[in-house]
């Protein structure tokens, strides 16, 4: 009866004589010094990265996973992966590298990890990174540095508060005498300090800088404006010359804008909330959101405003979304979020970090050149820090068309069929870093807008209905229903059939 050996097999006394025989057998080949596989198919690096912590645990048993790899725990950029052992030399594993040394054994604050190893404590972690040392030829440092320090103290700030950098404070000055040190702690504590503000310690990282200068931002999200931005700057310009628009494109746009949001009525409704005020007894604030969003985008000499200075572009908004939320006291309109917001899987940005994650986004808006770019731009811009408590999609999408109106182009609307690619682009854009998703959902829906006739309600409605616009996204996902184009004949014959300008 054959054995079914596993994937990774380690040499030692007990398993020599089963090796040398499987080897003979040709049911199992070498990877590496004391390193064999039952993979023939596999690449050697593959089946290491796949078994790394498994094989660390039977090559150096008992070792404390320390220094850097105690923080990033994946091997360095060089392939290094640094232990605390009682082993003296490097073991070499394909592009893998173990490098032990001597050190304080495993303390009661560290914890155990995968096979035979030990993981450093957060605060021991940090202590011992706070140590200098140099690369070895073309290998890494051993220690991250102060500069990504700082960087990692602020994402803890900025994720878990502050009571999670105090705690770590508070266990690395416990520590730091039985590590031998105490230098080190000083020095990491003047960073913590420096970063709660109650230190004024030289910082090295930009995030800490922008803290230290009482302008925190989120860098996670400066990230994806810098990829959006990128994007962006290097494509083809689109340029949509549009009429000034209509009462009818103005009614939809708000009509829509609220319809992705939740605030439901039928097209009826909404007319006769927005055009002869008959504002619903149960339903008194959800109709004046929609009021308040037509009141906006009606106003063609509104929607010209576009932000010259950051000032106005938080000025902007904030009047803006006084205007939606005015009847919902509760959700504190034309002021910022107070609490953390978020919307399924995404968490959007903490209160304190929104004005200068804001700024630094403006930053970025204002090197762009044309509407489209700047209208996408500062669309996703307010969309990902979600500033304020509620409104936050109505006011990025205002913020988007005001880019448009300015610019002499055409709007851009969300019909409610289009909602989960919409959605679904924001997404791509918040977690996979896709541009292109955002930007090809947001193009198709201006050509869409582009092509409707808005010069009265009823030849819009009719267009709208025939395209798919009202269909309820998760209905039209099912049975493959899509937004289309309205064709030169759709056209003609809803014209045909409500002629005249009359709304």
């Amino acid at each position: 009866m054959s054995i079914l050996l596993p994937e990774i097999i380690v040499s030692n006394t007990d398993s020599r004589k089963m090796i040398f025989q499987a080897l003979a057998q040709g049911k199992l080949r070498k990877l590496a010094s004391r390193l064999y596989t039952s993979n023939f198919i596999d690449t050697p690096e593959t089946i290491i990265k796949r078994n790394l912590w498994h094989i660390i645990g039977q090559l150096v048993p008992g070792a404390l996973i320390a220094d850097r790899t105690a923080l990033e725990l994946k091997p360095a950029a060089d392939g290094s992966v640094f232990v605390v052992s009682n082993k003296k030399r490097d073991i070499k594993l394909t592009s893998i590298t173990i490098r032990p040394r001597k050190g304080q054994p495993v303390l009661p604050s560290d914890s155990p990890f995968m096979g035979n190893l030990y993981l450093s404590s957060n605060a021991r972690a940090y202590l011992e990174n706070m140590r200098i040392s140099r690369p070895r030829g073309r290998s890494v440092a051993r220690t991250l540095g102060t500069h990504e320090i700082e960087v990692r103290l602020d994402n803890i700030l900025r994720k878990s508060g502050e009571a999670a950098l105090q705690q770590i404070r508070d266990q690395a000055r416990k520590l730091a005498p039985y590590l031998h040190l105490e230098k080190e702690f000083n020095q990491l504590d003047e960073i913590i300090g420096t970063l709660l503000g109650t230190r004024d310690a030289p910082i090295l990282s930009k995030s800490g800088i922008a803290r230290k200068m009482g302008e925190p931002y989120d860098p996670d999200r400066l990230q994806l404006f810098e990829v959006l931005h990128n994007f962006l700057h290097e494509m083809p310009p689109i340029i949509r010359p549009a009429p000034m628009a209509t009462e009818t494109l103005a009614f939809y746009e708000a009509y829509f804008s609220n319809f992705i949001e939740g605030t439901e009525f039928s097209v009826s409704e909404a007319e006769e909330i927005v055009f002869e005020f008959k504002v619903p007894i149960n339903r008194p604030a959800d109709a004046h959101d929609v009021i308040g969003t037509y009141q906006i985008v009606s106003d063609n000499k509104e929607m010209q405003k576009i932000p010259k200075s950051f000032e106005d572009f938080i000025m902007l908004m904030k009047q803006r979304h006084a205007i939606i939320m005015e009847k919902r006291l509760e959700k504190l309109p034309g002021a910022f979020k107070t609490e953390r917001n978020r919307a399924g899987s995404t968490l959007f940005v903490n209160p304190e970090l929104v004005t200068g994650t804001l700024k630094k986004g403006f930053e970025l808006y204002r090197s762009l050149e044309t509407p489209f770019e700047r209208s996408v731009f500062i669309m996703f811009l307010v969309t990902e820090v979600h500033p304020f408590a509620d409104g936050n999609g109505r006011i990025a999408r205002i913020m988007m068309n005001a880019e448009l109106v300015a610019g002499g182009e055409h709007r851009i609307i969300i019909p409610t069929v289009y909602r989960n690619n919409y959605l679904m682009a924001l997404k791509a854009m918040t977690h996979n870093k896709r541009p292109d998703a955002l930007v090809r959902t947001l193009d198709f829906a201006q050509r869409y807008t582009a092509r409707v006739d808005w010069s009265n309600r009823a030849i819009s409605q009719k267009i709208l209905q025939k395209t798919n616009a009202f269909t309820d996204p998760n209905e039209a996902d099912l049975q493959d229903i899509r937004l289309t184009l309205p064709d030169d004949t759709l056209l003609a014959d809803a014209r045909e059939f409500y002629p005249g300008d009359s709304t």
